[in-house]
């Protein structure tokens, strides 16, 4: 992806006149992460597309207030986390995330441990380990101090950690 940054505010820049094919360039560029982190949340391909399809409508509709000097990925990805709460609600996020692929015993111990989280643990550890977020680019993301990110971070870890009864890193 190096590179990608300059090429990323060109379409921004692009996208922000107008042009439809700068904007066709963002979400070709931006779609599989958005989807994979979509799909990760509720396990079900059908829900994930809606997710992500309707985080870019938001992201389009606000691109005239974007400023071009940050990084587009993570303003994507902060609307997407907009529209699965309002889409499905605090209660079904938490459902979503208990249910995943019936064939797969590791990934529901996981979902469920993930699931007892506060949202505020969850949203960084997602951040962190699904969307591969650093702790600084979390911290400027969610206007949150550098060091209360890792502090939610360790604390999610090691509640994971106690849940699954092994070291999560």
């Amino acid at each position: 992806m190096a590179g990608s940054q300059g090429d990323e505010r060109a379409w921004v820049r692009g996208a922000q006149r107008g042009s439809v094919s700068d904007l066709e360039s963002l979400f070709r560029h931006h779609w599989p992460r958005a989807y994979r982190a979509a799909y990760l949340v509720v396990h079900d391909a059908a829900a994930a597309e809606d997710i992500a399809q309707e985080a870019f409508l938001a992201a389009i509709r606000a691109l005239d207030r974007f400023d071009r000097r940050r990084p587009f990925g993570p303003w994507l990805h902060w609307s997407r986390a907009r529209t699965l709460r309002r889409e499905a609600g605090e209660a079904g996020l938490e459902t979503a995330a208990a249910t995943p692929a019936a064939d797969n015993p590791h990934a529901r111990t996981l979902a469920a441990a993930l699931a007892e989280l506060s949202p505020e643990h969850r949203a960084v550890i997602v951040l962190r380990h699904l969307l591969e977020y650093t702790p600084g680019e979390i911290a400027e993301l969610t206007g949150l101090p550098r060091g209360t990110v890792n502090s939610r971070l360790r604390r999610a870890l090691d509640h994971l950690a106690e849940r699954l009864g092994e070291e999560v890193r």
